[in-house]
């Protein structure tokens, strides 16, 4: 069977569409839950993308194992029977990273630590928020929302590469569908869900982050000569071609949704000094 089949084309679509609402459904299931397993999905994503960071290193066994149980120690700390999501939680992470350059002297494993730990400490901050399942679903759907419009944009109008080198498939045109797509969330989300205007304004930008995150992605898999992170997910590859998008809006947004929290804390130092 030729890769240009068509029988094989729509097998493939199948499978991914298949997966994907299977994925979606787990997620949303998960987000309802919170608390314990919220925490429990997030930290076992968290140890899936540095195991496979791992393997796009090409690093030996030891060495991963190593990285495992090294994220391990933040990510059982952000467990809310334990410490729970904090800026002890943070500390360990950066902690975890200057492990791993001490034992490896390599910079893009301790990178690897921030890359998977600091998304799921957001998550997690941003799950205990008093509104937090809505603005959990908010961060989350705001990117596979941009994935959509972007590939079906892209795939409509065609023409210039966003950035051919490192992902040939992406086009200009499905980079703006993408950032209109989330956009379009984001205002229905406020209109519907009361999400505030400062979430739905940073919309649209935090969509331009997630491309940025998959053309990262891309071109960490690119050096390291593979079409995908992994094989876990049928017809989507692995748990870092998934959630690419979503490790770099994460931090942004916990930053976005806590911004109330930080700026009383802040006016409360200033009128302590």
């Amino acid at each position: 069977m030729s890769a240009t089949d068509p029988n094989q084309g729509r097998s493939e679509l199948a499978t991914r569409t298949v997966a994907g609402l299977g994925m979606a459904g787990l997620a949303l299931v998960v987000l309802w839950l919170g608390g314990f397993t919220f925490w429990l999905a997030t930290a076992i994503l968290g140890l899936g993308v540095i195991g496979e960071w791992a393997d796009l290193a090409k690093v030996d066994a030891a060495t991963k194992r190593l990285m495992l149980f090294t994220l391990s120690v933040p990510l059982a700390i952000m467990c809310p029977w334990a410490a729970g999501p904090n800026f002890f939680a943070l500390g360990l992470v950066a902690a975890a990273a200057i492990f791993t350059l001490a034992s490896t002297r390599r910079p893009d494993l301790a990178l690897g630590m921030v890359y998977t730990g600091l998304p799921v400490l957001a998550l997690l901050l941003i799950r205990k928020q008093p509104d937090g399942l809505v603005m959990t679903i908010w961060a989350i759907a705001l990117v596979s929302i941009c994935d959509v419009g972007a590939f079906f944009v892209g795939r409509m109008i065609g023409g210039a590469r966003l950035a051919p080198m490192i992902s040939p498939n992406k086009t200009w045109a499905g980079f703006f569908g993408g950032i209109v797509a989330a956009a379009a969330f984001g205002a229905v989300m406020h209109g519907f869900w009361g999400l505030p205007w400062r979430l739905t304004l940073a919309t649209p930008v935090l969509a331009v982050v997630a491309q940025a995150g998959d053309l990262y992605e891309s071109w960490l898999k690119r050096q390291s000569g593979v079409k995908d992170s992994g094989s876990l997910l049928p017809g989507h590859g692995g748990l870092m071609d998934r959630v690419d998008g979503m490790i770099p809006v994460a931090p942004i947004a916990a930053f976005l949704v806590m911004l109330p929290e930080i700026q009383r804390l802040l006016m409360d130092v200033v009128q302590g000094l």
